[in-house]
Parts: structure tokens; sequence; C-alpha cells
């Protein structure tokens, strides 16, 4: 099967939406089909791409460093979020798709790259499905204080264009339908249950973050505003809790100043980041506007107990009081108070982060992955048979 992965975001990028098209891209190549992504490139002075030569039409920027071919589309920094890219209207990416040959268009978190490539797949007659991935209406709310509709207009016009819409949760789900969308699945994602692991537990680490043995809470992801990492100031002036940020965002600068005692690591991947999550007492999340929320998985499949919002994705990924603990959204009472339950109670902690590992176990990328190719090949059997 050749499978054209439109995204907005892709590594080296670390969010959520470069890193489950880089799980499904991988996976597919490893399946034996050929997958073909096509993504924002990165600001200019970076890493120059693996190129290879052909037309600029065919080509574009072609980036080899993957055992299947990227194209990247010309970009700009996202005004105020500099970290974010926007694609820039090119003709590589339908260029791109029909000399791929693709049989099917995935498009991850379509906004504006995936949109033009929802215009592409309907104009070449492909079938498209649509991975909703980022809660953009509340975004907009967040960063602008207005747009939502004009978000969710955008959001309903692509995704009812698709053939097939997967949902990463119920949550995100229910939202979909209540704006319109149609055809929609539920399609959750993966965890590494090998990277992240109970085992990768570091005493020598714990002994630098905390060297008087307070308990350490952990937030890892983006800092950013609709992540609310705020909430975790008064967690930082309790005696015997050491507060860990890891990650970087435009929030970072007053997260600083309203935690002095916090240590922040900044961006951590791969086995360093599994390292950290491991040696962690406690991961606190803080984020209402998550359509799934990878780093709870991520905690869970660590062995590490999760206070979460009982908003969005952690509804489906925390059983309350079972594999972790759900608190109201915004509610640093609450937060602090779950925290605080957690650090007097040792065998809770323990409790929480066995069953947390327990729920995740079964939840590989490769499973996840072969949904995600049944899914396809609905697709495709459908628009034979309407063809038929």
């Amino acid at each position: 099967m050749r499978v054209a992965i439109v995204t907005e975001s892709f590594p080296p990028d670390i969010n959520g939406v470069a890193h489950c098209t880089l799980q499904t891209a991988d996976h597919l190549h490893r399946r034996g089909h050929h997958p073909l992504v096509i993504a924002p490139a990165g600001p200019p002075g970076g890493p120059p791409p693996a190129t290879a030569g052909g037309p600029p039409e065919s080509q574009g920027e072609l980036d080899r460093s993957h055992p299947y071919p990227v194209i990247r589309i010309p970009s700009l920094p996202l005004p105020g979020y500099p970290q974010v890219r926007v694609a820039l209207p090119s003709r590589k990416l339908a260029a791109a798709i029909t000399s791929h040959h693709s049989d099917v268009v995935h498009l991850a978190s379509p906004f504006v790259l995936g949109a033009r490539g929802m215009t592409a797949a309907l104009r070449l007659r492909i079938p498209a499905v649509a991975v909703y991935q980022t809660d953009l209406g509340s975004y907009a709310r967040t960063y602008l204080g207005a747009g939502e509709n004009a978000a969710w207009r955008r959001i309903r016009a692509v995704h009812t264009a698709a053939d097939r819409t997967l949902a990463p949760s119920t949550a995100s789900a229910r939202d979909l339908e209540e704006h319109g969308v149609p055809r929609i699945r539920l399609w959750p994602r993966g965890v590494d249950t090998e990277r992240f692991h109970p085992s990768r537990r570091d005493p020598e680490l714990r002994r630098s973050l905390a060297p008087g043995g307070e308990l350490i809470v952990g937030y890892i992801g983006r800092l950013a505003p609709e992540k609310n990492v705020e909430l975790l100031a008064p967690l930082s002036q309790l005696p015997g809790v050491q507060v860990v940020v890891v990650g970087d965002g435009p929030s970072e600068p007053a997260l600083r100043a309203a935690m002095p005692r916090a240590r922040f690591l900044g961006r951590r991947t791969g086995n360093d980041l599994a390292r950290v999550f491991a040696s962690l007492d406690v991961f606190a999340h803080t984020g209402p506007q998550e359509t799934f929320c990878q780093t709870v998985q991520e905690a869970q499949a660590s062995g590490v107990p999760v206070v979460a919002p009982a908003a969005g994705g952690p509804l489906d990924l925390v059983d309350h009081g079972r594999t972790g603990l759900l608190v109201p959204p915004g509610d640093t009472t609450e937060v602090t108070d779950a925290v605080s339950l957690l650090s007097a109670d040792a065998k809770l902690r323990a409790a929480l982060g066995h069953a947390g590992r327990e729920a995740v176990e079964g939840r590989t990328w490769e499973a996840i992955g072969d949904q995600l190719i049944d899914h396809y090949t609905e697709v495709l059997a459908a628009r034979t048979a309407v063809a038929a």
C-alpha cells in the first residue's frame, strides 16, 4: 500500500503530532508498505536534509534521513510561537502525491498543510483518512482570545471531506460529533513500553534532582499557555517536594519566575527522557485541552502514578483511584491535594504505578499501527465498492 502522510509537524519537532506521525511512517515501512511524508520545512540555518536529485516539482526538498522519502515544504514560524512552523502554499504537495502514486492520503492533524492535502486528494480522487489530534478551537481561544468558531469551521470542512476521521479519545470524538463531523472512528495512540519502563529508574539522577530525598513531582511536555503548568507553583513551595519540569516553549520564562525552586531540565528525548520519567515519584499533567495526552501513557508505562485533569484524553487513560488520580481542570488546590495524598502514602503510589503499567502494556505502537492499516483497508474497500 502506498500512503502519502501529510502532516503539520514532523521530527526534529517534538510534539504529539510529530511523534505519532513518525511512529506511523516507521510502522508502515516495517510492514512492507510505502509511506511518503510531506511536512513543513524547518527554520533556515538548520541542518540541511540529505537530498536527492530530480525536478523541483516532483522532489521538493527531499529528506533522505529516514528509510522512506520525506518532502519538506517551505514554512514560516507561527507568530508568538516560533517553535511551530506553518507551511506555505506550494504546488510541490500535489506533485509529490501524484509522483508517489498514493493509494490513500493520511492527514495528520490537518489544518493548513493538511487542508491542502485534502484538496489534492479530492482533485486526484484518492481516498483520505484524517487524524484529529489538536484542539485548535481551544488554542485559538487561548492564544487569540477569539477565532474558536472559525477554527472549528476549518476543522469541520477538512474532516467532512475525508473518507474517515480518526479520533484519539472518546472526548475528542464527542467534540467532533457535536461540531458536525461525520464518519468518526476511534484510533488511540501507542506507547513504547520497552523504552518507557520502570527499570529505567535512576538513583543517581534522583539524588541529583532531590539531594534531600524529596518527593519528585514532574511535568513533562511543552511549556505553553494551554498547558497550565503554573498550577504546579504552590507545589513547588511545599517542604519535602521537588518539582521538576522537562520541556521548552514560550511560557518557560514566566514559569521559571513563578517557580524559582523548581528544576528545569529543558528538552529531553529518547532514553534520556525515559530515564527522567521512571525516576519521578509522581507525574502531574495540568493541561485541560488534550485530545489524547501521550505523556500520561509514557508515565504509566514507566510505572509512575499520574495526576491529570478530568478532561479530554486523560478520561480514557486514567481510571481514577486505580491507575492514577483525576482532578477538576484548572484547580491548583485539587492538584496540590492529590500530590499531597500520594506524598503521604507510598503504598498508594506503588499500587497506582503498577496498575498504570499493566493498563498500557498492550498498547504498543505495533498494535496501534496495525489498527491504522485496517482503517486504510476499509476505506479503500468502501471506495472500490462505490466505484463498482
